[in-house]
């Protein structure tokens, strides 16, 4: 069964994803095609595959505590000169990111991270300096918001490009529903009800 590259992020739902995406392939940036826009929960981590299935368990128990909550993304801000990355920041949903990403990393799949949290939407990452300035520029005034009613589960494929294999939805306490099952919806501004236990 070997090994295979997995991460847990929160994706930015359309239209914004794809535009962000696009932006990015548009400053320059190699990796944008294989990366859908996000916002890390955990990080590219290399795991066993037989490790997966309890993995899976413990993201159904993780999402399955959660509750809805509202994310808001605004403007821009940049990580340089200690790594070079242009990201879009959070405005809101600060807090239950962090928590979230806690309780997601405690479960069978640990993994060290190379800097403290920090949640945010990569749009430039080692690429030109001059293209991270136009890129840090460019989008200042972009924003976004919604309601984050989940989180999925993405591996990275031979060809190098990150691929949903399961979503997580808050509050089911139910299976993990299979990405091919999943249907787009517009962004939802509504607020959430009830703190995550």
């Amino acid at each position: 069964m070997g090994t295979r590259m997995i991460g847990v992020s929160i994706a930015v739902p359309e239209p914004h994803g794809s535009l962000l995406q696009e932006r990015r392939a548009g400053f320059g940036d190699p990796a944008a095609r294989a990366i859908p826009s996000h916002i890390t929960l955990l990080p590219p981590t290399k795991v066993a595959a037989s490790a997966l299935p309890a993995f899976r368990e413990h993201l159904d128990a993780v999402a399955a505590a959660w509750v809805p909550f509202r994310l808001r993304l605004a403007g821009t801000g940049t990580f340089r000169p200690l790594s070079p990355v242009v990201y879009i920041q959070l405005a809101e949903g600060v807090r239950d990111c962090s928590e979230l990403q806690e309780r997601v990393r405690s479960g069978p799949v640990r993994r060290d991270l190379d800097f403290p949290y920090h949640p945010h939407v990569t749009v430039a990452h080692g690429i030109a300096e001059e293209a991270m300035d136009r890129a840090q520029r460019e989008l200042a005034g972009f924003s976004a918001c919604w309601t984050v009613t989940g989180f999925s589960l993405y591996e990275q494929g031979d060809d190098g490009v990150w691929r949903t294999t399961g979503d997580y939805p808050f509050g089911q306490g139910a299976p993990a529903v299979p990405h091919q099952a999943r249907r787009g919806e517009p962004a939802d501004r509504g607020t959430r009800t009830a703190r995550h236990t």
